[in-house]
């Protein structure tokens, strides 16, 4: 077995279970690949290990790992999937972070965790992505996001015009100072924050969700993610921001997008006990009642 061990960087206060991870893997004899950038910041936990591997991009990453170990927040898993692409090595995320509603493992259960990798009882959910496409190149080689694509007006610009064709139909002009477009797995961030709808993982949609709309009577709609997702955007800015979960590009408004659902998904990794209700009640305080 062969494992890749992912992270933006951890506090010092972190290193115990950096080298807790490192030993139960060594224990059960499981190759190891580690971020380059990773190895080389924390060497006194990595010194120790001579038998792994460093990587630096996707093409390290062969298929003999049969994982990627996430650790850090919802923004590293994040990270992860711009990384694995679509060579379907799944990603179990370790929550070194705060909330950690992707990266559901608390770093206390590390041993847990390589003992679930080993014997197999872990539960992989399919995730789906979305993808961008454009008249000029845009967010390089991975033009996909895990979260939701976004358009957003440019800082105290004022608020801009979207107008929004569902497979070449027109839906509606968004007058509002963005549009968001989730994926089931992001209708718990950005879109929720936007009065947006929770859709579960496993359904086979997107969410369109207005950021401050001028007109109180537009509402978040749910649609097929087999829909090409088309925009025109006016504004009295010539720029508009375009974000692809935490990565966005300046574009200008003459620019022609359009979103559909990635041609590949995500692997994302979880413990039995793990799933997207118990993960609402505990991260998200889901029906908290002092009377319940």
């Amino acid at each position: 077995m062969k494992v890749a061990i992912y992270s933006r960087g951890l506090d010092a206060d972190q290193h115990s279970q950096l080298f807790t991870l490192m030993s139960e893997l060594q224990k059960h004899q499981i190759d190891t690949i580690v971020y380059k950038n990773l190895a080389e910041r924390h060497p006194e936990v990595f010194s120790p290990y001579h038998a792994y591997d460093v990587f630096t991009a996707t093409d390290g990453l062969t298929d003999e790992i049969d994982c990627m170990i996430s650790l850090g927040g919802d923004g590293t898993i994040l990270d992860s999937a711009t990384l694995v692409k679509d060579t379907n090595i799944p990603v179990l995320g370790i929550n070194f972070g705060r909330l950690g509603f992707l990266a559901s493992l608390g770093k206390e259960e590390l041993t847990n965790a390589v003992d679930a990798l080993v014997s197999g009882t872990y539960v992989a959910d399919k995730r789906t992505l979305i993808h961008l496409d454009a008249n000029i190149p845009l967010f390089g080689n991975t033009p996909f996001a895990l979260n939701e694509f976004a358009i957003h007006k440019r800082d105290v610009s004022s608020m801009i015009k979207i107008h929004t064709y569902l497979n070449g139909e027109f839906l509606n002009t968004y007058w509002a100072d963005g549009l968001i477009v989730s994926t089931p797995t992001g209708s718990t961030g950005y879109n929720m924050s936007c009065n947006g709808p929770i859709v579960f993982p496993e359904s086979a949609s997107f969410v369109i969700t207005p950021v401050a709309p001028h007109n109180l009577n537009v509402r978040p709609i749910v649609i097929p993610n087999d829909t090409i997702v088309s925009f025109e955007v006016e504004g009295r800015s010539e720029e508009f921001i375009c974000t692809l979960d935490a990565r966005k590009e300046i574009v200008g408004k003459d620019v022609q997008i359009a979103i559909k659902k990635e041609s590949f998904h995500l692997n994302l990794l979880r413990l039995n006990e793990n799933s997207f209700l118990s993960t609402l009640r505990n991260k998200l305080t889901w029906g908290l009642d002092k009377r319940n």
